[in-house]
């Protein structure tokens, strides 16, 4: 967009999308040092007036994205990290290259009578044992997510012996099952995080976040893995190819 057009724009929409485009390039490690240039340089750089830029930086500092320190500069508080959803891939499979994921097992146990929305989503009856599995997720010692996974016993009893803390269930799954997994549907909800999810991430009360129900398939398409997952928004970036399909005739 050329600088003419995006000045003809209201200052808060000019703002909005400088706000945009800074984020994604954050998202994509696009300031390898974690440092931004300065407002004139990114002005030129994005064909934006001082003011939007200025404005836009604003944005991003409340949301706890940047900082900007008197002899320092703008800096980034901390990387955004990737998460395909278009592969069946567990964190810290999809996080390879950036750390070690570790998980805080905070509930491994079997459930003699699942809730009715889990027994439905596996196509169980009320009456059917499941395995729940909860775990809070860190890379480098900052939470990253909170898990709750529900899944049958056939699958899910034989990794209570495994190492949960260190292992993606997907893996361990696979291993101990000899099979592997096909399919996931998946839905991404946009919530704010009650008292005690944000003091669980350590996040502000009331903060955005990920929250995605995901409901996992063997490659036979039996449905054996229930999530609910809830994701720090300031830590991760969803991503997914989307391909689209001829125009039928």
């Amino acid at each position: 967009m050329s600088e003419k057009a995006m000045s003809s724009r209201p200052r808060a929409e000019r703002a909005r999308q400088v706000a945009d485009t800074l984020r994604r390039q954050i998202a994509d490690a696009a300031f390898a040092d974690g440092v931004l240039p300065d407002e004139h340089t990114l002005g030129t750089r994005l064909g934006a007036s001082h003011n939007a830029v200025r404005d836009a930086l604003a944005l991003l500092r409340a949301e706890g994205l940047i900082t900007r320190r008197q002899g320092i500069g703008t800096t980034v508080v901390m990387p955004k990290y990737g998460h395909g959803l278009d592969q069946l891939t567990g964190l810290a499979e999809a996080l390879t290259g950036h750390g070690t994921v570790t998980n805080e097992v905070r509930t491994a146990h079997s459930v003699p009578r699942p809730p009715a929305a889990i027994a439905e989503r596996l196509d169980l009856s009320r009456d059917t044992e499941v395995i729940c599995i909860e775990r809070l997720r860190r890379l480098g010692g900052i939470p990253l997510s909170l898990d709750t996974t529900y899944l049958t016993a056939d699958i899910g009893r034989p990794l209570l012996d495994r190492d949960l803390t260190g292992r993606d269930l997907f893996a361990l799954i696979e291993e101990t099952t000899g099979e592997r997994l096909g399919s996931a549907e998946v839905a991404v909800h946009a919530v704010t995080a009650g008292p005690d999810t944000a003091a669980l991430l350590d996040i502000p009360s009331g903060a955005a976040i990920f929250a995605i129900e995901r409901l996992t398939r063997l490659a036979d398409g039996r449905a054996v893995d229930a999530e609910s997952i809830h994701l720090r928004a300031d830590r991760l970036t969803l991503r997914a190819t989307l391909r689209r399909e001829p125009a039928p005739r």
